[in-house]
């Protein structure tokens, strides 16, 4: 493992003054080498899903595992986005100019070499090295043993793109074990060569990175979103976008699980709101006002309102006005994405206020909470901290930066 991180901070010093034409290169030879080898990829994500299979993994899991021909073209379109992205590294942020002649600008920087830890999705194999190569990075991918064969498929197509640019191949490098030691051992920082870890995963991952890290951590904790219904909302908007927030993709972390919904549009609007996820398959859980109009609903629990399903499951509570909505959230809210259904400009403006999480929505599916719905072109995860990153972490975030300050020979008295 030491030697992964020594020869991950050799390739950082190369990457840190590269040119962006490489970059861009080597990302653009990256998504070829996954296009030409589709049938290598999807033959590793086959074994990896059979193991999970018979391990009788959730359906959420195993969706979230899952690569198809689909996938596979938004995993190389992810890359032709990244590689056409500006590079950060070198961008002057801010510049200004002191009464005493110094001329002091800051300036955009990699942080180093990163940590990626992450689980079950073998997507984020190639976001994250693609984020961190554009961002002048070196990084040390550590995929979860569910996505152990598909992981690795897809990083021998990213070295193909480093080999095609003459870059270093040690650039993006995927740790070549399942031993959960090898967590252990990033976490320590391998001996001061990794500068940063970002987390991946469900609660009980990130939990370990906080609470073992030596060295700065991305949170990314769970997605334990909420969607607040008005009593301004459009019914067909909030029928419509929730029905997509939570079913979409119920696995995710930008899926819906918790529906907060206005006293005053209980008659017109909960049924049709309900109806909508149920004919989708969802099940619900609700409070007693809830559970009055739908028979089928179930009793919502203390645990539920904490609850993050990944599953086609909802916890619906009926509440008496936004600062209830909002004091519910406050509450029991992960901070990582709340959405609001409403036509009132000042509902909407008092719950974007008040609420701390890291993306609020108006009268959008809480699915958009992506960093490549965002334009970053993907992401290494929705950070929920409020140190450095916040939100979907890409390409700037995985920056740093320096001052540099010019003078003419100035002294300070």
């Amino acid at each position: 493992m030491d030697d992964l991180g020594r020869r991950a901070r050799k390739a950082a010093s190369v990457l840190a003054h590269t040119p962006s034409e490489k970059k861009t290169a080597a990302l653009r030879a990256a998504a070829k080498a996954i296009d030409a080898n589709r049938a290598k990829i999807l033959a590793a994500n086959a074994t990896d899903l059979e193991t999970a299979k018979s391990g009788g993994m959730s359906a959420a899991f195993l969706d979230r595992l899952l690569l198809d021909d689909a996938r596979l073209d938004g995993i190389i379109s992810a890359l032709e986005t990244v590689a056409g992205l500006p590079d950060p590294v070198g961008t002057i942020i801010a510049n200004w100019h002191r009464p005493n002649g110094l001329d002091i600008s800051r300036v955009r920087t990699p942080l180093g070499v990163i940590g990626v830890i992450f689980e079950s999705r073998p997507n984020v194999t190639a976001d994250a090295g693609a984020l961190c190569l554009k961002a002048g990075n070196a990084v040390i991918l550590r995929g979860g043993s569910d996505s152990f064969h598909s992981s690795r498929a897809i990083h021998a197509c990213l070295v193909e793109g480093l080999k095609a640019a003459g870059l270093p191949q040690d650039a993006i490098q995927i740790v070549p074990t399942t031993d959960r030691a090898a967590v252990g051992e990033m976490l320590k920082g391998l001996n001061g060569t990794i500068d940063v870890i970002v987390p991946r995963g469900g609660k009980g991952l990130v939990s370990r990175v906080q609470t073992e890290a030596r060295v700065p951590v991305f949170a990314h904790l769970e997605g334990l979103v909420h969607v607040y219904v008005d009593k301004s909302a459009d019914l067909d908007i909030a029928v419509s976008v929730i029905a997509n927030a939570k079913m979409r993709r119920t696995g995710i972390c930008g899926a819906a699980e918790t529906l907060l919904v206005h006293k005053d549009i209980v008659p017109t609007h909960l049924r049709p709101i309900i109806d909508a996820l149920i004919e989708k398959g969802c099940e619900i859980r609700g409070d007693e006002t809830v559970r009055d109009m739908i028979a089928t609903a179930r009793p919502a629990t203390e645990d539920d309102w904490r609850t993050e399903y990944e599953d086609a499951i909802i916890s619906v509570k009926i509440v008496a006005d936004v600062n209830e909505a909002i004091a519910h959230i406050g509450h029991y809210s992960s901070h990582h994405t709340e959405a609001i259904i409403a036509q009132d400009a000042g509902a909407v403006e008092k719950f974007f206020n008040e609420i701390d999480s890291a993306i609020l929505m108006h009268n959008a599916s809480t699915q958009f909470a992506d960093g490549g719905e965002f334009g970053f072109g993907g992401e290494i995860g929705i950070a929920t901290g409020k140190m450095h990153a916040r939100g979907p972490v890409g390409v700037e975030q995985l920056t740093s930066f320096k001052y540099l300050v010019r003078g003419t020979g100035q002294t300070r008295p």
